[in-house]
């Protein structure tokens, strides 16, 4: 019997999935819509530049876009100069707002553009944790998302010595994980749904349950994880059904939308713990050695990880720029 069922059998109560999940699980919000955070009470919350753009398309979030342009006209800044700065304070208002709202934290991604440049990176996310702490928001409050290329994770190797915390994203892999785990990074978001998504377009399968790779690649990240002590927390993200997810139960972490966030709220069937640091300490695992050479090598055949972390970049980098051009004709 898990815990869960046997609080509910002792109140006579029966407790949501959510609720159930949270026993044993963060339950972080994959959203920028601050109503939904409201509603499900996530301790933490995720956005990105997909997000932010979704949601400065909807009405109840123009004044805050008109707040920072109106902020920032003066700044003495032109062009792409201008266009830039404005994006860094709106990722960081809608940063802050979300912050009136969780008790935790919030991630703020980095521009996807930057992924293959390591300096480049790191000056980015320096000024965005500027720009939280000129809003008095300390830095243990906000993870500033960067994707798990080699050149990403060395980004945050720096950056986490300067006790500024990162999310490592757009994970597929375990020489992904164990390079970030090695670099002392605080969290990383291992993509649960987009793995489903490869495994089901080039197979012509569908995988349900313990079966599906995205499930998979995540319990072989956490065991890992907790076999040779490592602190950095794992956070199952980008889900595409409540199955995954009840999966992961036991997962440090899971960020999840706000449709699967209604499912979980509205269904009672119990929830059994899936992943447990203790077991995983017992688990027959051989330690992966990695340097740059390695890590390449083994992230290059594994042809899942390298295009899903390609697209996702395209992708990003493709929402940043729809932000730029609608931020533009707004000026």
């Amino acid at each position: 019997m898990t815990t869960a069922t046997a609080d509910q059998e002792k109140t006579g109560t029966k407790l949501s999935q959510l609720e159930q999940l949270r026993k044993f699980t963060v339950i972080v919000a994959d959203t920028g819509d601050f109503q939904t955070i409201k509603e499900y009470k996530p301790r933490d919350a995720t956005t990105n530049p997909s997000l932010v753009y979704a949601a400065t398309q909807k009405e109840q979030y123009f004044h805050l876009l008109d707040e920072v342009l109106a902020d920032r006209k003066n700044s003495g800044l032109s062009g792409a100069d201008q266009i830039e700065d404005i994006i860094d304070h709106l990722l960081v208002k809608f940063g802050c707002e979300i912050l009136e709202i969780v008790p935790g934290r919030v991630s703020t991604e980095t521009d996807a553009r930057l992924s293959f440049d390591t300096e480049a990176s790191i000056k980015k996310a320096r000024r965005l944790i500027k720009l939280y702490e000129e809003k008095k928001v300390d830095r243990q409050r906000v993870l500033i998302k960067i994707a798990s290329t080699w050149e990403g994770i060395k980004a945050a190797e720096v950056l986490e010595k300067e006790n500024i915390n990162c999310n490592l994203t757009l994970m597929f892999s375990l020489p992904q994980a164990v390079l970030c785990a090695e670099g002392g990074i605080e969290l990383i978001s291992p993509f649960v749904g987009r793995i489903y998504d490869w495994f089901k377009a080039s197979t012509k399968k569908e995988y349900t349950g313990a079966d599906d790779p995205g499930v998979q690649s995540v319990q072989e990240i956490y065991n890992y994880y907790k076999k040779f002590g490592h602190k950095t927390e794992v956070m199952g993200a980008s889900f595409r059904n409540v199955g995954q997810i009840l999966e992961l139960a036991g997962c440090d972490l899971l960020t999840i939308s706000p449709e699967l966030l209604e499912k979980l709220s509205e269904s009672q069937e119990p929830v059994e713990r899936k992943l447990d640091p203790e077991k995983a300490k017992s688990s027959n695992i051989e330690r992966l050695e990695l340097d740059e050479k390695k890590f390449r090598y083994l992230f290059n055949d594994n042809a899942m990880a390298y295009e899903k972390t390609g697209e996702g970049i395209r992708k990003f980098a493709a929402d940043i720029v729809k932000l730029e051009k609608f931020i533009a004709g707004k000026l």
